[in-house]
C-alpha cells in the first residue's frame, strides 16, 4: 500500500528567536517615542563663545560685506562645533546619532533655518540695491527663525530646549523693534549686540543648563 507523501511540518521557532524579535520591537518602539537627548551642553557653550567673538570682530568690520562674512563664518564654525558635540555626547551615552528622535528634531529644525537663509539672500540683495532698511532686518530674521527652529525641534527633545528657542524668538523680536520702531531704549543697541546676546549669551547659559541637567 502506497502512503501519501505528507509535507513535513516546519520546525518550531526557537524561544530565543522570539525573545530577540520582541526586544527589537521594544527597542524600536522606545526609539520612536523617545526624546532627542544628544542636544549638546558644552557644545552649546562653545557655540556661544564663538558668537561672542564674532560680535566683537563684526562690530569693527570695515564694510557690510565684511560684517556678513564674519557672521557667516561664525555660523559655519558653530554648526561644526554643535555636530561634533552631539556626536560625542551620543557616543558617550551609547546611542546612535541618527536615530528616530534625532531625525524628527532635524526635520523640524531645518525648515525655518532654510527660510532664514533665503530671506538673508533677499534682504542682502535688496540692501545692495539701495534699500538700507533691509540690512537692519537681517539680525532679527536670523534670531527669530533660529528660535522657531529650536522650538519646533525641541518638541522632540528635553523640555529646556523649547524654552531656549522661545528666548531666541523673543530676542529676535526685540532686535527687529530696535531696528524699525522708535523705541528709544532699544535703538541704542546695535545689531552685533543682539546677535552676541542671542547666539552668544543664550547659547552659553542654556548650554550650561543642559550640560548640568542632561550631561555634556
Amino acid at each position: 500500500m502506497i502512503e501519501p507523501i505528507r509535507k513535513r511540518p516546519d520546525p518550531p521557532v526557537a524561544l530565543h528567536t522570539h525573545a530577540l524579535d520582541n526586544l527589537r520591537f521594544i527597542r524600536e518602539t522606545m526609539e520612536r517615542a523617545g526624546s532627542f537627548t544628544a542636544v549638546p551642553g558644552w557644545g552649546g557653550v562653545a557655540m556661544g563663545a564663538t558668537a561672542l567673538a564674532a560680535a566683537g570682530l563684526a562690530s569693527h568690520a570695515g564694510s557690510r560685506q565684511a560684517w556678513l562674512a564674519c557672521w557667516l563664518i561664525e555660523g559655519a564654525v558653530a554648526l561644526a562645533a554643535g555636530i561634533v558635540a552631539m556626536a560625542r555626547k551620543a557616543r558617550a551615552a551609547g546611542l546612535p546619532v541618527w536615530n528616530a528622535p534625532a531625525r524628527k528634531f532635524l526635520f523640524s529644525f531645518l525648515p525655518p533655518v532654510i527660510a532664514g537663509a533665503v530671506l538673508t539672500l533677499v534682504l542682502w540683495q535688496t540692501g545692495a540695491s539701495g534699500t538700507s532698511e533691509a540690512w537692519s532686518a537681517i539680525p532679527g530674521v536670523w534670531l527669530m527663525l533660529y528660535g522657531a527652529g529650536v522650538i519646533a525641534g525641541g518638541a522632540f527633545s528635553v523640555p529646556v530646549v523649547p524654552v531656549m528657542g522661545a528666548c531666541f524668538l523673543a530676542t529676535g523680536v526685540l532686535a527687529t523693534l530696535s531696528a524699525f520702531l522708535p523705541v528709544s531704549f532699544l535703538q541704542i543697541l546695535s545689531a552685533d549686540f543682539w546677535l552676541g546676546f542671542g547666539f552668544g549669551a543664550l547659547h552659553i547659559v542654556f548650554g550650561a543648563v543642559i550640560a548640568r541637567r542632561y550631561g555634556g
